[in-house]
């Protein structure tokens, strides 16, 4: 059953040419434009982000209709929830109308019980909720849209998955009172990751690589505390998706306040189709200019549109914060994409992608 009518097909060719145009240095057309649309999609299909989660068909061709509709990037990205791979591990969600689903139960209760907690392995993996709803939603776009077909994996952030599974506030009282006990949680989590990243490797050879920091970010963590719980995980996560089988694309999506960490991240893998994205700098986006000067020559960079102006500021503010974004990273060695700090949120006008599509073709251009 197809849920949106097919995609114009002159559409794909040029929005693919322009979506690969950072990756191979040839300028085409004009800046792209990832607003990051999930249950925002199927808002704006007329149905709730709880079915967009847990009806993984429809939910992706919601996301192919929305980027054809307004001219973003060809590319169908879905995931079952931040909480990947958690479920699997212990975790209970709670899913809800008009948001993202939330743990409504710990898999741990108490630091000691992180002794007790088993990787995941591959057969298993394969049976659970998370590589379930991946294969239900990558097989639906590789079986009807197959130009469209991208699979990802989806490994999240090392150090903010793990803290899910113990509760952010004990998470963050044992990084102080009981580091190896956080670093074996940590590498739990990690382990069982990869094994979901060879699941579906196996399955559909190679897959974007989707990281980054939320917990290993200034508001939470001291910079040392952010390379020795985030830097150094997400680091090793990356190398050994790489030997597994996935990449070579990686978009680090580095979400919330960054101000004292943001130069930390340099010492992550970078491949030649990397995106680095940076949220914030305290409550502001995070500067461009300043991310240009370390990540620009190694790294296509993501912009950053504040999320809140998207969800309730006007189109003109939505269209003027784009507008300076593209300015001062069009130029950018590697390339810019435009798009929002973090996931568009669900019920957000349409008048705010519009804005953004609308600046990045009034400043986006490139020349000939």
């Amino acid at each position: 059953m197809k849920y949106i009518v097919d995609p114009d097909p002159k559409w794909v060719e040029h929005a693919t040419k322009r979506f690969a145009a950072p990756f191979v240095d040839r300028p085409y057309d004009r800046i792209d434009v990832d607003p990051i649309l999930l249950s925002e999609a199927g808002h704006l299909a007329g149905f709730s982000a709880r079915e967009w989660y847990l009806n993984p068909k429809r939910g992706i061709a919601s996301v192919i209709a929305a980027h054809e509709a307004y001219d973003l990037i060809p590319i169908a990205h879905w995931w079952p929830t931040i909480h990947v791979w958690e479920q699997e591990m212990g975790n209970k969600l709670e899913w809800r109308e008009n948001f993202a689903p939330n743990v409504k139960e710990t898999a741990i209760k108490t630091p000691e019980d992180v002794d007790k907690l088993e990787v995941i392995g591959e057969e298993e993996i394969k049976k659970g909720p998370t590589y379930t709803s991946f294969v239900e939603a990558f097989d639906y776009v590789r079986d009807n849209y197959p130009s469209w077909f991208v699979p990802l994996y989806f490994a999240f952030h090392p150090e903010a998955n793990a803290s899910q599974l113990i509760g952010l506030e004990k998470f963050l009282i044992m990084t102080i009172r009981n580091p190896a006990m956080c670093h074996k949680l940590i590498q739990k989590f990690m382990e069982t990751s990869l094994n979901g990243c060879r699941a579906l490797v196996e399955r559909y050879g190679s897959a974007l690589i989707v990281t980054g920091s939320t917990v290993a970010g200034s508001d939470l963590l001291s910079p040392k505390q952010i390379k020795e719980f985030g830097v150094r995980y997400v680091s090793e996560l990356v190398k050994k998706a790489l030997k597994i089988g996935a990449g070579p694309q990686i978009w680090y999506h580095h979400c919330g306040n960054h101000a004292r960490d943001w130069e930390l991240w340099k010492d992550t893998v970078f491949t030649p189709f990397t995106v680095m994205q940076v949220g914030y700098e305290g409550r502001k986006p995070f500067p461009l200019e300043k991310l240009k000067q370390v990540y620009g020559r190694r790294s296509t960079l993501m912009g950053n549109i504040d999320t809140t102006l998207a969800f309730s500021g006007s189109p003109t503010q939505v269209y003027e914060m784009a507008k300076e974004q593209i300015l001062a990273a069009k130029d950018s060695p590697c390339g810019f994409i435009s798009g929002l700090a973090c996931e568009c949120p669900h019920g957000s006008p349409p008048s705010s992608i519009h804005a953004m599509v609308r600046a990045a073709r009034d400043f986006g251009k490139y020349q000939g």
